[in-house]
Formats: C-alpha cells, structure tokens, sequence
C-alpha cells in the first residue's frame, strides 16, 4: 500500500512540475549576396554613374570599340615634325648658300631697333583768355549781330572777293557765305589759318583739315547768304 502511494505521489509531481519543452524556431540562413550587386549599391554613393550604361541604346548601336572609346595620341604624334636639313643648320641672320634670306627674317628687322617716330602735331595755338569754345557758344547766344548784315544775301564771286581782310572776313562753304570776323581770335587753329580762306572759296581746305565739323552749327549765328554766279 505504501509502494502504491509512493508510485500515484511521484506521478503527479512529475505530471505538474515538468517543464515544458522550449519551441523550436526554425530559421533560413539569409540568400547569399552577390558580390557585384553589393559593389553597385553599397560602393562609393560620390562616384560618377557609367555613362552610356550598359544596357542603353547608344552601346547597343556601337558597331566597334572605337566609336566609344576615343583615341589617346602620343608624345610623338602631338609634336611637330622636325625641320628640314636645309634650315636646321641655318643660324639666324646668315643667308643659305642658295641666297634665301630666310634665316635672315629669323633677326629683328634694323627699322625695330629705332624709335617710332612722333606723330605730327596738330596746328593748334595758344587762344587768348575768354576765347575758348564755351566763349563762342555764349557769344552767339548773346544777340549780337555776327553777321554784319541785316538780311540773307545772294553773293557773287566778285562781292566775295572784296571782303577778305582782317577786319571784314567773308568765305564760303559749300555754297554758304560766312562773316569770319567775330570767329577769328576763336579759332583753334589761330587766325593767320583762317584768314587763308578770306574773300574765296574755303571748302576744299576745310574738308582736308577739319572735315568732321559741323560748321553749320559751328558759325550758324555768322551766315550772310548763299553763292550765286555774276
């Protein structure tokens, strides 16, 4: 009986207290990487990508390898080629035995080694005080009477050419007759110059000196009339 109680006792101690068996979790090892795929994604993220990729339309269309890979020239394809005998011993400034003066064009010309000449000065002269261009332009302004006359004239040769002092200075320009007096001490190229075209005809020296101005703008307040034949 006793044997019969220990067995029932021990079989429910071992019923209860028994642990129970840990689960089991079964896992699948990871696919393997390729190694190629891992370079791709995981390399240098700075790296510029392959251009034309390599399943793109310009590789597929590439009929040889140097249509897409350009060609390298070396040194000696880079630099020009050597002269010819006849002037690699030519010395500069002694002439070949055929009289070329090829390797005398080697030496500076002689006309280098001089100085340039100076350019010509333009015959301007030194104008008296309150003469200068904005003196002329406020004395026209004035009112003053530059011309002489009171009305526009038709003038002929012969009355041209009887006003050709220093003190009645007429000359015409392009068909227009100007009283020069008022202007002569204004004029930058003194009044000696001006008084060349007194009591004649001034256009062809006018033209040769000075031809950019606007005399017309220049002596508009000194215009006595216009030229008309005897």
């Amino acid at each position: 009986m006793a044997s019969y109680l220990r067995s029932w006792l021990y079989a429910q101690n071992s019923t209860e207290e028994a642990p129970a068996a840990p689960a089991i979790i079964e896992t699948s090892p990871p696919p393997p990487e390729d190694d190629d795929d891992a370079q791709t994604v995981h390399g240098d993220d700075d790296a510029p990508p392959v251009f034309p990729a390599m399943n793109s339309a310009q590789r597929a269309t590439a009929t040889s390898q140097t249509e897409t890979i350009p060609r390298i020239l070396t040194d000696a394809q880079l630099m020009p080629p050597p002269p010819p005998p006849s002037l690699a011993n030519r010395r500069p400034g002694v002439s070949g035995s055929s009289g070329s003066s090829l390797g005398a064009s080697l030496m500076a010309p002689p006309t280098t080694l001089k100085p340039p000449p100076q350019p010509a000065k333009k015959g301007k002269v030194a104008l008296a005080p309150g003469h200068g261009p904005l003196d002329w332009a406020n004395l026209k302004k004035s009112g003053q009477n530059l011309r002489g006359t009171d009305s526009i004239l038709r003038v002929t040769p012969s009355m041209l050419k009887e006003h050709r002092t220093r003190d009645d200075a007429w000359s015409s320009f392009s068909g227009k007759v100007y009283n020069l007096t008022a202007y002569l001490p204004y004029h930058p190229g003194g009044e000696k110059e001006l008084l060349r075209v007194a009591g004649r005809d001034g256009t062809k020296l006018f033209a040769a000196t000075h031809a950019w101005v606007n005399i017309d703008y220049m002596l508009d307040e000194c215009l006595v009339g216009f030229m008309v034949s005897e």
